[in-house]
């Protein structure tokens, strides 16, 4: 026997021993439980179950009392409005409607061990978006529970697969695909491997696993499959907006919108390994002024402190940091610190961490999670990590941040190594005030740029950009800006960063940008790294943020004393420092059409940098292309990502019968849905603008 309880925007349904609710979520969607006996009493996914604003940056009024490290905002089933949502008994089962969305439960007393089943269709024409499939057509059914005796299981959703669909998100990868249908991803934070579990399908649904669980998702070609090694439950949202515009928007309705982009924040970033001194930064924006080239951020990156966990500069290396930072805002330039959540046993403050219970516990063993050089160690040796998902380490660390940063006017913050990157990599390990690594260990980069986010509004500061490692559902409403990680300095590597940006911009993060070179090598003297680094920067400067970054030859060993090679635009030649100087002339020009894109992200969580499909939804050739993007709806960017390549192939998305697009540089028009061979010359990649566009590159 299978039971239905309906309320007006809900609909539990039990079945032995296991409870399913759904429930109306936001506008088109619905946001599915399931759990042996009961519900867990909070959730730590991307939902929240408490009665928030949907405002992108209220987060000052969160409870830090509440156990719920969730990301889905509880008013959002509220905008749902109630008059929409039909939720009803049929003669086979019950279903949902909430708008576009219609949720049927079918009960089929002929199978062997009949389940409820779930499937997702499109209200306004009943064509099916996703369905549950069973594991087995005997048993197990489509969601699974295996007990391990902790009170959690081992846990399973299986929906049927489709032929030819097309899957796009999960985050940020290093597959080096757009459509990510036939893969099989692991879903667990790793350097340059950001976990953000929602998937956008061509067949016009989105879903956003609300587990933050270690496990895996297989999209393969018989079935779909999620898992979590220790959960307490199933959950998921889905939506069945119209386009994929709206998908979403609905999306970050349900999960929270950005902040506005900074106005100083959409310049160039100069950044390298590291500038070990004072002396050694300011010589470098000296320049920059002295050259007037643009510049609106540089960074004093690792080991500028004294120790990991004190958030400070070292004195003898850094002796007036209110006067370099006095200086560098006469030139209209920022200081980004660099900010890892390792606490050293050196550490003044160690004794707070260990004794108030503010470092990240271990399952097994003591708190010490990784190891590193860091100063006054003569051999690398093991370091703890804060946690930053218990409120009272949020206060303490942001307590020191706000006396030995903030107070000496620096207010923009690099977030490295916030997967975090254990060593052993086993989050298994981990134990979190949120709750056992294995269960909870995914959110771990979303509230750490929480703590910096709640910091900042508390201290009556605008919302800052948080450059993050790695992030979860949600993190952008905290104003995290990821970037691709620690990339090797390749062609290949220039070629996967492409798809990865469009992925983790179709997983709701508008500000992404990567280390312009790569980071791991390159010869600022060789000719032909030379080349990857002007390709590398026509590319960036159409990403949300224009940062350059890496760590150059000679390098040395990962240690305090480690600076890297030359990494400045002027140290690549002056054939290639000209090339260079136009493109960040390039992007000042750029700005004020990049402020009006990051203003439409923040309102309605259109990324910036998209996929040609979600502007040109029913054209079938834009869905096929993963190496071109849209900047906004008026500029079609065409990255070369071969060494030698002087000329690309580039398909001109939109209705043959609509409007022309525009060779950026010569002026010729060319007519929508055609591939052309385009001239890609040294000085420049392939750019098209929209013929009604208001936007020029050219002087």
């Amino acid at each position: 026997m299978v039971s239905y309880l309906p309320s007006p925007t809900s609909l539990e349904v039990r079945h032995g021993h296991e409870l399913l609710r759904i429930e109306a979520w936001g506008t088109d969607s619905a946001r599915v439980r399931a759990a042996l006996y009961r519900l867990p009493d909070s959730s730590v996914g991307a939902l929240d179950d408490r009665a928030l604003s949907v405002d992108a940056f209220s987060v000052g009024a969160l409870d830090d009392g509440a156990l719920d490290f969730g990301a889905l905002d509880d008013a959002a089933p509220q905008t749902a409005g109630a008059a929409r949502v039909v939720v009803e008994t049929t003669a086979g089962g019950a279903r949902l409607v909430n708008g576009e969305l219609t949720v049927n439960v079918t009960f089929d007393e002929a199978e062997p061990y009949p389940v409820p089943h779930l499937t997702f269709t499109r209200t306004s024409t009943g064509a099916e978006l996703l369905t549950e499939s069973r594991e087995h057509f005997w048993q197990p059914g489509a969601r699974v529970f295996l007990g391990n005796g902790s009170g959690a299981y081992e846990i399973h959703q299986q929906f049927a697969a489709y032929p030819g669909e097309k899957l796009f998100g999960m985050g940020q990868r290093t597959h080096g695909r757009l459509d990510i249908k036939g893969l099989a991803l692991d879903l667990v934070q790793r350097n340059a491997e950001v976990n953000i579990p929602f998937v956008l399908s061509d067949r016009g649904y989105g879903l956003l696993w609300n587990v933050p669980a270690v496990g895996r998702v297989e999209f393969a070609d018989n079935a779909t499959r999620w898992q979590a090694s220790q959960a307490r439950e199933i959950d998921y949202w889905i939506t069945a907006a119209p386009t994929p515009a709206a998908i979403l928007e609905r999306y970050a309705d349900a999960t929270g919108h950005s902040p506005e982009l900074p106005e100083w924040a959409s310049g160039f970033w100069q950044s390298k390994l590291r500038y070990r001194t004072q002396d050694e930064l300011l010589t470098v924006a000296r320049e920059h002024a002295r050259l007037g080239l643009p510049l609106s951020v540089i960074v004093a990156d690792f080991f500028h402190w004294s120790a990991m966990g004190d958030y400070r500069f070292d004195e003898k290396e850094w002796p007036d940091v209110p006067a370099m930072v006095a200086e560098l805002a006469s030139f209209g330039v920022e200081l980004m610190v660099s900010i890892w959540p390792t606490v050293s046993p050196l550490s003044e403050n160690f004794a707070d961490y260990r004794d108030r219970g503010l470092l990240v516990g271990a399952d097994q063993g003591v708190e010490f999670l990784q190891t590193i050089q860091d100063k006054g160690m003569v051999t690398p040796m093991p370091v703890g990590f804060y946690d930053p998902t218990n409120p009272e380490t949020r206060a303490y660390v942001w307590g020191l941040v706000s006396r030995n940063y903030l107070e000496a006017g620096i207010r923009v913050f690099w977030l490295d190594a916030s997967e975090p990157e254990l060593n052993p990599a086993h989050p298994a390990n981990m134990h979190l005030y949120a709750g056992p690594g294995a269960e909870v260990a995914n959110i771990y980069p979303r509230d750490n740029a929480r703590l910096f986010a709640e910091g900042m509004a508390a201290a009556g500061q605008q919302p800052t950009v948080l450059l993050c490692r790695s992030a979860w559902a949600g993190s952008q409403k905290y104003g995290a800006a990821v970037w691709s990680g620690d990339i090797p300095a390749t062609w290949g590597s220039l070629a996967e960063q492409v798809r990865a940006g469009l992925n983790i911009a179709i997983s709701g993060i508008p500000w992404w940008t990567t280390d312009i070179g790569g980071f791991h090598g390159g010869n600022a003297s060789d000719p032909a790294y030379q080349e990857l680094v002007t390709r590398w920067f026509q590319y960036g400067v159409f990403c949300p943020l224009f940062r350059l970054h890496g760590d150059r030859e000679p390098r040395t060993p990962t240690g305090y004393a480690m600076t890297g090679g030359p990494n400045e635009v002027w140290s690549f030649g002056d054939e290639t420092f000209a090339l260079l100087r136009e493109v960040l002339e390039l992007r000042e020009r750029l700005r004020p059409y990049i402020h009006d894109q990051m203003r439409l992200a923040s309102a309605t969580g259109l990324p910036p940098v998209r996929p040609l499909f979600v502007d040109y939804p029913d054209d079938a050739g834009a869905w096929m292309i993963d190496d071109q993007f849209l900047f906004g709806p008026d500029i079609l960017v065409c990255p070369v990502t071969a060494p030698g390549a002087r000329e690309r192939s580039v398909y001109l998305p939109g209705d043959p019968g609509g409007g022309r697009w525009i060779d950026a540089y010569t002026g010729e028009t060319f007519t929508p849905g055609q591939t052309i061979a385009a001239d890609a010359p040294l000085s420049h990649i392939p750019v098209y603008l929209r013929e009604e566009a208001q936007v020029s590159l050219v002087t």
